[in-house]
């Protein structure tokens, strides 16, 4: 029971936490996204505290680590949705109606984790048939 009153960055230590932040670039790099876009995914942090990070330097919030879960999360339920990995990357950066007509990467970077839920409950109801 102790485990789980846990803090995610107690669960997380430093060199985890550097792979969560190489995956999430990663994952950013195959979905085209400008560093501006990745920012705002990542919660705002100051530009310097970013490219550290890009860098693989440096400690993260539980929020933060909370928002690359959720990019982690859809990345892996479009890998199940679609069998070409061009299709995968590149409907985040399709205008789609449900998010108003803009981009699901649009609504990601729109700067609240909930904006990430949002598309990751999106993806896993268009996943659901699958798993």
């Amino acid at each position: 029971m102790a485990a789980n009153l846990q803090s995610l960055t107690e669960r997380f230590p430093g060199g985890r936490q550097a792979l969560a932040l190489q995956g999430f670039f990663s994952i950013m790099q195959n979905w085209q996204a400008a560093n501006t876009i990745q920012r705002k995914i990542l919660g705002s942090p100051p530009e310097r505290t970013f490219y550290e990070w890009k860098k693989g330097n440096g400690r993260l919030s539980e929020d933060t680590l909370r928002r690359i879960g959720y990019v982690a999360g859809i990345w892996k339920a479009l890998q199940i949705v679609y069998s070409r990995q061009d299709q995968a990357d590149g409907w985040v950066n399709s205008p789609n109606r449900f998010f108003g007509g803009h981009t699901p990467l649009q609504r990601m970077a729109a700067g609240d984790v909930t904006d990430l839920a949002a598309v990751r409950a999106y993806i896993d109801a268009a996943r659901a048939p699958w798993s």
